[in-house]
């Protein structure tokens, strides 16, 4: 379905960018409160399996990055900047008839909902930022592994160059993986996964994100590297920071310097690695129906 002609419904759809890309968006079809998903790079809409259920309470929108997961690679391939992403949430909101949402972030959907945030303050009615940070995402790399601040970037963009090496292997990581019924019994499911109720997720997260074209996926990484921090004392929307204390791709101390930029930000630290939202489902959804409750009032 194009987005011309009307409102969108559920479903896959087709959302024209600004400058004629083709994205395909995604809706869970579902009644309640308006949310935009500025997803992780590369996952799909199962990363949050509590909150794109059609009866969360959500009516969920969200859309894949130029040139994964079925959208198209923009002409210009230089226009994969987190600036160019956020104008592709503002082609996905008017493509759905929405004026304004709730915008939840995860990884560099966080860079991406900070700028809509800051360019279209009328259109974010308040915002959800998880295991990301507002711009500067490679200097808060690797420090659970003691990288120092200095490095983290060299680091994070050498590091890049193995993702076309790497992940072609994905498949075969997914294929080995016992039945899930095994993987849930097995001592070594604790700690930071307990609350993980919708293991199957996970399954079909690494299946979809192992068919990605890595080289191009690369590229988008690098262009997330140049996308400077934000000054973000200038948003007014409610927000919370969630953070994993075991993330490896997010500094928890940037996280926390950048929570406590926005005026009234909530901070919550969780034991968790940087797939908070598939470890703690249920957490994620309590996390935004609270701030959901904090959003003003229409007059």
């Amino acid at each position: 379905m194009s987005a011309r002609g009307g409102t969108l419904q559920g479903g896959h759809s087709t959302v024209r960018a600004a400058d004629g890309t083709r994205l395909r968006a995604w809706s869970n079809g579902g009644d309640g409160v308006p949310v935009l998903l500025c997803n992780g790079l590369g996952a799909p809409p199962a990363a949050w399996p509590r909150l794109v259920a059609p009866g969360s309470g959500f009516r969920v929108v969200t859309w894949s990055y130029r040139g994964l997961a079925g959208s198209q690679r923009p002409a210009d391939r230089d226009r994969v900047r987190v600036e160019d992403h956020a104008a592709d949430a503002r082609a996905v909101l008017d493509a759905f008839g929405l004026p304004s949402a709730t915008v939840v972030g995860w990884s560099l959907g966080v860079n991406v909902a900070f700028e809509l945030a800051l360019e279209h303050p009328a259109r974010v009615r308040s915002l959800l930022a998880v295991a990301g940070v507002p711009g500067g995402s490679f200097s808060a790399l690797f420090a659970p592994l003691g990288v120092p601040r200095r490095l983290r970037t060299p680091a994070g963009r050498l590091s890049s160059r193995l993702l076309p090496l790497v992940g072609p292997l994905l498949p075969v990581l997914v294929g080995s993986l016992p039945p899930w019924p095994e993987l849930l019994t097995a001592d070594g499911v604790r700690g930071p996964a307990r609350e993980a109720g919708h293991p199957a997720a996970l399954y079909s997260v690494l299946r979809e994100f192992s068919r990605h074209d890595w080289r191009w996926f690369r590229h988008l990484v690098l262009a997330v590297a140049e996308h400077a921090p934000l000054d973000v004392a200038a948003v007014r929307c409610p927000a919370t920071f969630v953070a994993g204390s075991h993330d490896a791709l997010v500094d928890v101390a940037d996280v926390a310097a950048a929570a406590r930029a926005v005026p009234g930000a909530r901070l919550r630290t969780v034991p968790a690695t940087h797939f908070v939202p598939l470890q703690y489902p249920q957490l994620m959804r309590a996390e935004l129906r609270a701030l959901v409750a904090r959003e003003p009032r229409p007059a």
